[in-house]
């Protein structure tokens, strides 16, 4: 008889069957921590496949109600949109960004209309409605950050008038959120929630979305507001005072690749944290899968998990549906 040697402490005895790995699981994830961005084109019967997103679109109302109808029936509740606006409407003052004839607009009076137990979160930020792309207003050559200020909290009425659930100003201004929650409480919109877009990296795995919206080919550079990826303690900071400012949820973004800062912030600030999985971490896992080099719904999966894992309370991503349409 084969001898076997005396080990009191065998940790895999928790890993043996699913039902135990399942049972002490110590993360989870499921759809109610995800959010889907969609795109809201204007005009009618628009589907316009986005190539640099592989399997996201630009939907016309008509085809957004779809898009969203189809999310609902998987238990996927929670959508954040994003506007693409035609260039005729873009000029320096971002005008378009609050002007009542904002087919955005129109787009999110019939999303709740139509789903009333959805939850929509509204891109608050100038870059789809400038030349430039820029977050903020610019004067000279530098990016203004208090003339940015009134615009966001006109684009905030806009989509608080509009029905919007939460705001979400990715813009990444000083005093931004303190401004618009100001502005909320003075005309009447007292309810409606923030979610900031606190941490935002000057990151290089944004293009994708910046193709989806029009503006990668802007040279305009956004390392003078957003975060150097170097720094974790101006990270904190930026957590810190957007909390102060009266922001309800703080978002981290991109999520993949700044795991270590989702954790340091939800170990000090004392609010739900959101991460942004964002257009280019997702890029590779669908590159990667089409190449035949990677099972996609696997380590979507696995993806989402570690971002949950690191400390996120909400996982926004581009692959939401794909993980709600698996785990039905």
């Amino acid at each position: 008889m084969e001898e076997r040697s005396i080990m009191p402490i065998r940790p895999r005895r928790n890993r043996l069957s699913p039902a135990i790995r399942s049972m002490i699981a110590e993360t989870s994830i499921s759809v109610q921590h995800l959010v889907q961005p969609l795109f809201v084109a204007d005009g009618n019967d628009v589907k316009k496949s986005i190539p640099a997103i592989s399997g996201m679109f630009q939907f016309s109302l008509d085809y957004l109600l779809k898009e969203v109808e189809s999310c609902m029936k998987l238990g996927l509740t929670n959508f954040l949109l994003f506007p693409i606006i035609d260039p005729s409407h873009k000029d320096a003052e971002a005008s378009y960004s609050y002007n009542p004839r904002n087919s955005f607009f129109h787009a999110i009076r019939m999303l709740k209309q139509e789903f009333p137990e959805s939850c929509l979160i509204g891109d608050v930020a100038l870059n789809t409605y400038h030349p430039e792309g820029s977050d903020g207003i610019i004067v000279g050559n530098v990016v203004d950050n208090d003339r940015t200020l009134p615009i966001l909290a006109n684009i905030s009425l806009s989509l608080c008038d509009a029905g919007i659930d939460i705001l979400s100003p990715s813009d990444m201004m000083d005093g931004r959120v303190g401004y618009i929650r100001e502005v909320l409480e003075d005309q009447g919109f007292s309810d409606t929630s923030i979610m900031a877009h606190s941490v935002k990296y000057a990151s290089s795995f944004y293009r994708p979305f910046r193709n989806a919206i029009g503006t990668d080919t802007s040279s305009r550079s956004k390392e003078s507001y957003q975060l150097n990826p170097s720094n974790t303690k101006e990270a904190l900071r930026e957590a810190q005072l957007d909390a102060e400012e009266g922001s309800d949820i703080i978002m981290v973004s991109p999520a993949l690749h700044y795991l270590d800062v989702i954790k340091n912030i939800k170990q000090q600030v004392h609010l739900p944290i959101a991460a942004f999985h964002v257009s280019g971490e997702y890029a590779m896992l669908k590159a990667a899968a089409q190449n035949g080099w990677l099972d996609y719904p696997s380590c979507l999966e696995e993806t989402l998990i570690s971002i949950r894992r690191a400390g996120a309370d909400i996982v926004i991503s581009y692959g939401a549906k794909d993980f709600a349409q698996r785990n039905r």
